[in-house]
């Protein structure tokens, strides 16, 4: 899916529903980094296929480790944006931002298997075994579905949180400074 949003639906999705297992921020970009190929080749080199070598679980793999290498020194630049989101947010550790990155771009790559010819998700295979699944039409019309779809329930939790959080009291209205259950 070049230069469309819609890999940031199932990100959404998955990051809200397993916000301690992986980073938020991190998986929005990690999913959607690997159209910058696509964007390159369009770009820069009209020849080459759009979906290239970064659309192989190989080439993603690589794809995924510089990703991680590269924003989790920078981990703590979105925790201003997340806190006025109202969404916690902690990289522990490297092993949580490489698992987030991985993660981000094999759902990337699972995606668009289904949707273009000139990819070999199991490069160096010269075959894309998802094409065969359904026709173009139908594999389009889920897969396009499918990343609105977590878009919309993404979000639609996104707001859930939100209004639950401000429903909950917090420690400071229930607690004194000495521990005390505080009485209004």
């Amino acid at each position: 899916m070049p230069f469309t949003p819609f890999h940031l639906g199932p990100a959404l999705l998955i990051g809200l529903l397993l916000l301690q297992v992986f980073d938020l921020p991190l998986l929005l970009v990690s999913s959607v980094i690997p159209d910058v190929e696509p964007l390159y080749a369009l770009t820069f080199q009209p020849s080459l296929p759009l979906h290239g070598f970064f659309h192989s679980y190989l080439g993603a793999s690589i794809l995924g480790v510089l990703v991680a290498v590269v924003l989790y020194p920078l981990r703590d630049l979105p925790n201003r944006i997340m806190a006025s989101l109202r969404l916690p947010r902690e990289v522990s550790s490297f092993k949580k931002a490489l698992l987030t990155s991985l993660f981000g771009v094999y759902s990337h790559i699972f995606l668009d298997s289904f949707l273009y010819d000139e990819m070999m998700p199991f490069y160096p295979l010269e075959a894309n075994p998802f094409l065969s699944v359904a026709s173009v039409y139908i594999r389009y019309g889920i897969v396009y579905g499918f990343c609105s779809l977590s878009f919309l329930l993404g979000f639609a939790l996104y707001i859930y949180r939100i209004r639950r959080d401000a429903d909950s009291p917090n420690d400071a209205e229930i607690f004194d400074q000495r521990g005390a259950v505080a009485v209004d």
